[in-house]
Formats: structure tokens, C-alpha cells, sequence
């Protein structure tokens, strides 16, 4: 066992913080008082970790967890780009620490997604929850056939302004919630017809059926995208709004904020 010792003594080797994906406080404390930083990274403090890093999604996928942990940590400035920083997390679901992982700080492109959860108008349970729901349509569709969506998050009041009813609002008296189980069956439903979904910045779904209607000049998406995109990017530039839209060309989910495209996932990698 000396080399296979020796090879984890190396992989743990004068670094700089470690990154454990805990709610375990046993765990935690397990590394707490070493000479390098400790941050905590989970969908809550349970531990109450003085360095903590919110998970909003229960990443799937070993590298994307990684990297939105990476990109937390760098901007609570817990960790710098060139510091060596190792990653205590799961690779096999609810079966505890068992993967260790060495990486630099800046060892990803930064996507902008722990961005688009902490700096968002909307809660960002809100905004969490919204993902949820996209990407829950992204993989299994509407009755196993693909679908698209666009879901536009805060500033709800001009949103509306800036939009008009395709069609009734079956939100219209309603005071539902997304985040809901109901409220996210009724999304998914709704979601086969036209228009977007609007959702207020505290989750209350505002209306269905709007056609965005922002003046388009000056809007750059990349190209291949179509006409919700379009309406996506426009609406977060002309307000604060945060546009989260499903594709039904090629199932992918992309948010948009500012006008510019800051995310784009994949649903089957969460």
C-alpha cells in the first residue's frame, strides 16, 4: 500500500484549500483546524462553516460540480486563480466522501453560473427552482417528445409592460408559487403552448402566454439560436430580468441576463 500512500500524499501536497461537498459536521471538522483553507460547499450551511459555498443544483456531473464550486470560492475570494485546491466530494449518490480531486483555481473557463444564482434580482431559490423545472422538461420533455420554453425571472412589473397575452392567463387571480410540485406539474404543462412564462422576483407566477415584445436592435446571440432566444436576450437588456430558455432544437437550457448569454447546460449532466 506504500505507493498507492505515497500517490495520495502527493495528490494532497502543499495545497492551498480544500473544497469539502458536505452536510456531514463530523466531516467538516475533520479538516477544520489544518493550515489550509476550508471551504464548505452544499445546498445549506448545516455546519455552519464560516467559508460556505451554496449549491443551488444537485450537479450530476463531477466536473460541473467542481467548477461551480471553483467559481464560488473565487468570488467570496476564498481561493485565488493559481492556488492548488483539493475537492472532497461523491461520485456515487448519498455514499459519502470518496473521490478526491486536485485542480487549479482558475482550472476552468468561468461560466458565469454561480453569477447568474447570487447576483440575480430574483431570489435566487427562485431562480433554482426555475432551473429545476427547465431542466426537468429538458430531459423528459412533453410526453417523451422534445419541447422549448422561456421562463423570464424578476422586474415582473415591466416585464408585463414590455409584453402583451398571447392567449387567457390562467395565473391571472392565482397567488401559486414555483417550487410548488403542483405549480412546476402545471409549468410543464402549460409549457407545450406559445409565450413565455412570467415569474416575479419572489416566485409568485405572474402570467403565461406573453409575447415578449422588446426592440430586438442591438441584440447579439450566437448564432444558431431562434426567435425565443432573441426575445430572451432583448427582455433582460431592456429590464432586470433574468431569462432562463429550453431549447427544442437541441434540448439545451441557457440563461441570459443583461442582454448577454451567461450560461448554457446541458440537462443530462444534472
Amino acid at each position: 500500500m506504500t505507493g498507492l500512500g505515497d500517490l495520495l500524499d502527493d495528490v494532497v501536497e502543499d495545497i492551498d484549500a480544500v473544497l469539502v461537498f458536505t452536510k456531514d459536521p463530523g466531516t467538516h471538522e475533520q479538516f477544520d483546524d489544518e493550515e489550509f483553507e476550508t471551504i464548505v460547499v452544499a445546498t445549506e450551511n448545516a455546519v455552519e462553516a464560516d467559508k460556505f459555498v451554496s449549491l443551488p443544483l444537485q450537479f450530476k456531473d463531477l466536473t460541473g460540480r467542481i467548477r461551480y464550486a471553483l467559481e464560488g470560492a473565487l468570488d467570496a475570494e476564498y481561493i485565488a486563480d493559481g492556488d492548488d485546491v483539493v475537492c472532497l466530494t461523491t461520485f456515487i449518490e448519498d455514499d459519502g466522501i470518496d473521490t478526491v480531486v486536485r485542480v487549479k483555481g482558475d482550472q476552468f473557463s468561468h461560466t458565469g453560473l454561480y453569477d447568474l444564482f447570487v447576483n440575480s434580482r430574483a431570489d435566487s431559490e427562485v431562480v433554482r427552482n426555475v432551473f429545476e423545472v427547465a431542466i426537468e422538461l429538458g430531459k423528459k420533455g412533453q410526453k417523451g417528445k422534445p419541447v422549448g420554453a422561456l421562463f423570464v425571472v424578476g422586474d415582473a412589473g415591466k416585464v408585463m409592460n414590455k409584453s402583451r397575452p398571447l392567449s387567457y392567463n390562467p395565473f391571472e387571480k392565482s397567488h401559486v408559487h414555483v417550487g410548488d410540485p403542483i405549480v412546476n406539474v402545471m409549468l410543464k404543462e402549460f409549457s407545450r403552448l406559445d409565450g413565455a412564462f412570467v415569474i416575479s422576483d419572489s416566485g409568485k407566477i405572474v402570467s403565461a402566454y406573453r409575447y415578449l415584445e422588446p426592440a430586438a436592435e442591438g441584440v447579439d446571440i450566437p448564432k444558431g439560436l431562434g426567435t425565443r432566444h432573441m426575445a430572451a436576450a432583448a427582455i433582460t437588456r431592456d429590464t432586470n430580468a433574468t431569462a432562463i430558455v429550453l431549447s427544442e432544437s437541441d434540448g439545451m437550457v441557457r440563461a441570459f441576463k443583461a442582454g448577454e448569454l451567461v450560461l448554457e447546460l446541458d440537462p443530462e449532466e444534472y
